[in-house]
């Protein structure tokens, strides 16, 4: 079930309907919006179910378990089972594929012949998602930032809450569920936030992701060997548009969603390409996933408080280790390292304070592209092809357009706007009558719909 199509939009006028009408029984909402979600969940393959609900009822009692026990040494031992055991299921289903792939390849160069156990595991759509929020919450119970939550249904909507499920934002547990314990109030405010951001989701998914993905990307990244300089270049500055709008598209209309339904999220991207060094792009890009790191990996390593070697190493396992989190293929684990790398080459260099300027906005943004070239190929060769045809001057004009080219610069120049122009927008536009603000909403998703391609692909993070 995709947020831009017909379906999601019945199911989610449905639950928004009927949960308000439950908003004196806060329970009976709570096991509505829970059954919504494993519907959502459902409508892809619905023998995840079970997986998703295996998940969050170890979590749940783990994290009971962690509350009951007063002994440290036993609460450490109940934090490392929590979080062993849910990197395990994410492995398995995740890496197992390419971890038996390398493995027989390195046999075979050693002339070891060995039967290995080949599977075929089906990726679960947005299980590193709701894997990571298992882990936040069993941490945060150890840690102390939550109180181990009594009911099972609430860590189950918790982890499988359908706005935010598949693609993020990663919601912690110490946010989410204290605005569990008592019906939402509504208000103005965020009805307009809300509908405005599912608006602009929708139109950078649909109207830039889309015609960006379909007439310039897909087709250079598919064969960098046949196409021009020119195209090459656009395709690197047309895909950083394009996840960008794909991205934060799906994190705007989550939020929106959540916010009509009456609970908040944070932000999760604040216009990444106006970053001045690559410390600044990742307090931007993908904030949620970022601070997750920060917060249970790089920091629980020892973060920057020991000598510099081990600062820089702890950033570089970090990235390293974010890149894998991505998906199981070298290209990623080359995408991580070389962020990993540069992070801390900038900081050696002192790079993330003096960067101010112009200048540092530009390398920033194109070391970021160089990375969303490795990002993108599908295989290593591929990625060294394109590299090579940027580097060696082929004038032929295959794909790029008027159209495609000023997609990409309006996808570029929208860093250049307010930081907080949505919420400004929903703040002017909270202050007219219901009936304007009705039919102003109307409008901009009928202006949507019609620029839209027919068709709706998934979003880019689905496979992650």
């Amino acid at each position: 079930m995709l947020f831009p199509t017909l379906v999601f939009g019945v199911f989610f006028v449905f639950v928004l309907a009927t949960s308000w009408g439950l908003e004196r029984e806060n329970n009976r909402r709570k096991l509505l919006l829970l059954a919504a979600s494993y519907l959502f969940y459902g409508w892809w393959d619905w023998r995840f179910c079970a997986l998703l609900a295996g998940s969050s009822i170890l979590n749940w009692m783990i994290g009971n378990a962690i509350g009951s026990s007063t002994k440290p040494g036993t609460r450490k031992m109940l934090v490392v089972l929590g979080v062993a055991l849910n990197l395990a299921v994410l492995v398995l289903f995740k890496y197992y594929g390419f971890f038996i792939e390398n493995l027989s390849f390195i046999l075979e160069l050693a002339g070891i012949e060995r039967d290995l156990i080949f599977l075929q595991v089906i990726l679960p759509v947005g299980i590193s998602f709701y894997t990571f929020q298992g882990i936040s919450y069993v941490v945060d119970v150890k840690r102390g930032d939550v109180e181990p939550c009594p009911r099972l249904t609430d860590v189950m909507l918790y982890i499988s809450f359908f706005p935010q499920l598949v693609a993020g934002p990663i919601v912690r547990a110490k946010d989410f569920l204290p605005q569990l314990e008592a019906t939402p109030r509504l208000s103005r405010d965020a009805v307009t936030l809300g509908l405005l951001l599912i608006v602009w989701g929708l139109f950078k998914k649909t109207v830039i992701a889309a015609e960006l993905s379909s007439g310039l990307v897909d087709p250079v990244f598919f064969d960098p060997t046949y196409y021009g300089t020119i195209d090459l270049v656009f395709a690197t500055y047309g895909y950083a548009v394009q996840i960008y709008c794909d991205f934060s598209a799906y994190s705007d209309i989550a939020i929106g969603c959540a916010a009509l339904l009456g609970y908040r999220f944070q932000r999760n991207f604040d216009q990444p390409y106006r970053a001045r060094s690559l410390q600044d792009f990742w307090r931007r890009w993908h904030i949620s996933l970022s601070t997750w790191l920060r917060d249970y990996l790089f920091i629980p390593m020892g973060g920057s408080r020991g000598s510099e070697f081990s600062t820089k190493r702890n950033i570089f396992i970090t990235m390293l280790l974010g890149g894998i989190w991505h998906g199981a293929a070298w290209t990623f684990v080359l995408w991580g390292s070389l962020h990993g790398v540069a992070l801390a080459v900038e900081r050696q260099l002192g790079l993330a304070r003096k960067g101010r300027g112009i200048l540092s906005l530009i390398v920033t943004f194109h070391i970021v592209c160089f990375g969303w070239i490795l990002f993108r190929s599908s295989s290593f060769d591929l990625a060294l092809d394109f590299f090579v045809g940027l580097t060696q001057w082929r004038t032929p004009v295959e794909v790029l357009t008027p159209f495609l080219a000023g997609l990409t610069v309006l996808g570029l120049a929208m860093h250049a706007l307010p930081s907080r122009g949505i919420e400004t927008w929903a703040r002017v536009l909270g202050q007219f009558r219901s009936p304007v603000v009705g039919l102003s909403l109307a409008g901009l998703f009928l202006i949507v719909e019609a620029l839209r391609s027919p068709g709706v692909a998934p979003f880019i993070y689905f496979q992650f």
